[in-house]
């Protein structure tokens, strides 16, 4: 595998911290790696992720303040050698979309429960437990995938 790309909603939250994370797994890991990320919907084209993504990230020493929203294509499902979906919804719209090499990142870890949206969560805390549920979910897939 050389390529992984996580798909959420509007790619300003959960995508880009999974992004983030695996991008510094792989660094870890000198893994030669393409990571993206991209969300199924358009209303955060060209946007960087939310205050709230990016300050649990560099709480964890990751920075994700430079990533821009952009939206899945189908030309994407050609590009990545698997593309991660973030919860329930997102994979089922992928699917019709045809995407074939698809996963869901609950499926590591977290017996197939989606990763909740914490965008809508009141305050902070709920960006904390996502991080960690990725976080978690990311490393369980990279052992999965046998690249760690």
């Amino acid at each position: 595998m050389n390529s992984i790309l996580f798909v959420c909603l509007g790619n300003i939250c959960r995508s880009p911290l999974a992004e983030g994370i695996a991008k510094q797994l792989s660094s870890l890991h000198d893994l030669k790696l393409t990571i993206d990320s991209a969300g199924t919907g358009s209303w955060h084209i060209g946007e960087s992720p939310c205050e709230h993504s990016i300050t649990v990230a560099n709480k964890h020493g990751i920075d994700i303040s430079g990533q821009k929203g952009r939206q899945v294509s189908v030309y994407d499902f050609d590009q990545y050698d698997l593309i991660v979906a973030l919860d329930g919804s997102n994979y089922n719209d992928l699917k019709r979309l045809g995407c074939e090499n698809l996963t869901k990142l609950g499926n590591y870890g977290f017996e197939g429960n989606d990763v909740p949206d914490p965008y809508f969560f009141d305050g902070f805390e709920g960006f904390e437990k996502v991080f960690t549920m990725i976080e978690v979910a990311v490393e369980n897939l990279f052992k999965a995938k046998k690249l760690l």
